[in-house]
């Protein structure tokens, strides 16, 4: 099935609002002449975003099935076309305001989505949505809402497409970036969701707003996009039949997801009882390294001492190798026990050189094989990881692991996951929830292929880049941020079809400019970063890997579906 769509990018003027929804209507009419099904508009875009309080925003809210919706169905009904605006709504019973996104069709209104996740600015007047994440269906397709913020949450749009959604409709006014930005890639990637991103440009007092609106297919290809100004973007968009980006999942592992462990302060709640403090926070120096491992393991240990001696040489305390560093791609034919010398080998090179080294290997036990990782150091065998994510080209030798894994080291709290973990959004999230400072992952992945940023018109202030960007859309980078943790992303070197390379260590705050990592480019590369889990001896975290803000800010209690078991 595929369906013609429009967004509509728009700069709303404040206190205008019979201004604001005469403009819209009019682009809404000749986005549906075009033969636009579906037509987005921007968060708010009846009466802009920045209000100061409940009293300043009143005499501009109504009810969702009000004048303004009134108006967009009349539309709906002459062209047989489905629109989704943004404004804010009063509730007749409560009295309560919200941020809105409002589905209306031919019929009416079909669907009201109330923002859940607040960005900064809306407790100053409206409440937290309170009715979930719905996902409508309509005769074009399913239909998910998602305001602005809710899409920094991997959650929100992981239970629209749990819950059917082809299509995923994210008003915002987005702010602080480039556009499109890589949070809405991403998630339309990663959940197998068709994209539809109407945000607002221009500027409102004092913020500058980002522009970017664009259309996004559910392999994260982007099919229109924009920079600045009043647009209107159509694009033919096809949707999805079957998701299987969902076939990956492992619901019976993700408990974690329904808690909340940073709502505490987390040096408190991971020491309670004595068990599993934190690790003091500290400055340190991580590494990691990007080669090509051959079906050799005696080469393979060679290049694994070399690659540690200049880490070590360079003040890393912990050095993070690719998928399969020690024994090759060539899956289960090299496959060695953790008995077996050349563990044992690396072991001794750790100790050697008092340093911590995780090191992907094919692991054998019995009958069965796993794509596996081992953290060894000073202290000996400190961690040892099965791949809980099998790729589908390994299934025919690997066996699935079944442990989430963690580990203490002086450097910080360290989680292990292993190439194709890092698709699935979940693991990166347990592993969060699990106090991890430091994701290390030892990958071998050849998609989603980054994608590069021609640079951006809008006159955002420095630091925020405006220019060029190779590598603007980057998933070890979004999987980093979207967690607050430092990820160790060693991967295999670029070859098409095998690998992006592009391995390095990406910083944990998804809004901090310059950028806080290191990448390693070529056929081989060792990327070497500066890193902090904070000062010691704080009584609460000063930094933001320990703090977690996105991760403290979940709203657990719509999750349950992340948990269930598909029917069978």
């Amino acid at each position: 099935m595929r369906i013609n769509v429009a967004t509509i990018q728009f700069e709303p003027t404040q206190f205008r609002k019979e201004e604001n929804v005469a403009r819209l209507l009019a682009l809404a009419t000749q986005a549906a002449r075009g033969g636009a099904r579906l037509i987005v508009m921007p968060e708010m875009a009846t009466t802009g975003y920045c209000w100061l309080d409940r009293a300043e925003v009143a005499p501009y809210v109504e009810t969702a099935d009000g004048a303004t919706s009134q108006a967009f169905a009349a539309i709906a009904r002459e062209f047989n076309c489905f629109l989704v605006f943004g404004m804010p709504e009063r509730d007749t019973v409560t009295d309560l305001y919200y941020n809105s996104a409002i589905l209306v069709g031919p019929q009416g209104v079909i669907g009201v989505h109330r923002k859940t996740h607040p960005y900064i600015s809306e407790p100053k007047w409206a409440a937290n949505g309170d009715s979930g994440h719905q996902v409508f269906q309509t005769e074009i397709g399913n239909i998910a809402l998602l305001i602005c913020m809710d899409i920094h949450f991997i959650e929100t749009a992981r239970l629209a497409a749990l819950g059917g959604a082809q299509i995923i409709c994210h008003i915002s006014n987005w702010l602080a970036e480039r556009t499109p930005a890589p949070y809405w890639l991403t998630r339309a990637w990663e959940n197998g969701c068709a994209l539809i991103e109407s945000n607002r440009w221009g500027w409102e007092r004092g913020v500058q707003f980002s522009g970017g609106s664009c259309i996004v297919d559910s392999h994260g290809h982007l099919l229109a996009s924009c920079d600045s100004g009043d647009r209107i973007l159509s694009a033919e968009l096809p949707l999805p039949e079957q998701n299987p980006q969902l076939n990956k999942r492992r619901p019976e592992l993700y408990q974690r997801l329904m808690t909340n462990t940073f709502f505490w302060n987390p040096g408190d709640f991971f020491g309670l009882y004595g068990r599993n403090p934190l690790p003091d926070g500290k400055a340190s120096r991580i590494a990691v390294a990007q080669f090509r491992p051959q079906d050799d393991v005696d080469a393979n240990l060679a290049q694994i001492r070399q690659k540690a001696e200049e880490a070590k040489s360079g003040g890393a305390e912990l050095l993070v190798l690719p998928e399969r560093a020690l024994t090759g791609g060539d899956g289960s034919r090299y496959a060695l026990k953790r008995d077996d010398a050349p563990v044992q080998a690396l072991i001794a090179l750790a100790m050697e050189l008092d340093i911590a080294l995780l090191v992907g290997f094919a692991e054998q036990e019995g009958e069965q094989c796993y794509n596996s990782a081992v953290l060894v150091s000073s202290e000996g065998l400190s961690a040892h990881y099965r791949q809980i994510h099998v790729s589908d080209q390994d299934r025919h030798w690997a066996s699935a692991g079944n442990q989430w894994v963690t580990c203490d080291l002086p450097c910080g709290r360290v989680g292990i996951l292993l190439g194709e973990d890092l698709l699935v959004p979940e693991a990166a999230r347990i592993l969060a929830l699990e106090g991890c400072d430091i994701i290390a992952c030892p990958a071998r992945l050849h998609s989603p292929a980054p994608m590069a940023h021609a640079g951006t018109a809008i006159p955002h202030v420095w630091p925020i880049p405006r220019g060029a960007d190779p590598y603007h859309w980057l998933l070890p980078r979004v999987r980093a941020g979207e967690n607050n943790v430092w990820l160790a992303f060693a991967n295999w070197p670029a070859a098409e079809g095998e690998s992006f390379g592009l391995s390095g260590i990406f910083g944990p705050d998804t809004f901090a400019f310059p950028r806080q990592e290191a990448k390693a480019t070529g056929a081989k590369g060792l990327a070497v970063l500066n890193i902090s889990t904070g000062s010691a001896g704080t009584s609460y975290p000063d930094h933001v890997v320990r703090r977690k803000d996105l991760v403290l800010m979940r709203q657990p209690h719509y999750y349950t579906a992340l948990v269930a078991k598909p029917p069978r």
